[in-house]
């Protein structure tokens, strides 16, 4: 059972930078694919960005170039820069892996198996 653990929310105002990190129970960095998803109050839960256990990454459209997910595979925790960040991007953040490969359960919280409690962004105008 893989246990995951996310830290690094707040608040900030727009334009501001935040730092979220998602800490493994085991050696999470090396086995699993893992991203990182958000959920909005009465919005359905969105795949923010992935990467593979090679540091391949996928990013959605909407945080290209405003957001950067990467792995310290020392310290075996999954990170995500936020620059630049908007009101929209206001959410609670999941960390998510899976051990199948990122092509098959990438662009669907329903190909993750394992799931942190959360972190929350808020994000003011």
């Amino acid at each position: 059972q893989e246990h995951l653990m996310e830290s690094g929310g707040g608040s900030v105002q727009a334009g501001g930078y935040l730092k979220l990190s998602c800490a493994g129970s085991r050696d999470t960095v090396n086995s699993y694919c893992m991203a990182w998803f958000r959920q909005a109050p009465g919005k359905e839960r969105e795949e923010v960005a992935t990467i593979d256990r090679n540091g391949r990454t996928w990013y959605a459209e909407f945080v290209k170039g405003r957001f950067t997910i990467s792995q310290d595979k020392a310290k075996n925790t999954l990170m995500l820069q936020m620059k630049n960040l908007k009101p929209e991007d206001t959410a609670m953040y999941y960390c998510a892996a899976d051990l199948a490969l990122c092509s098959v359960v990438k662009g669907s919280p329903l190909g993750f198996e394992f799931w942190g409690q959360g972190t929350q962004v808020t994000v003011s105008s």
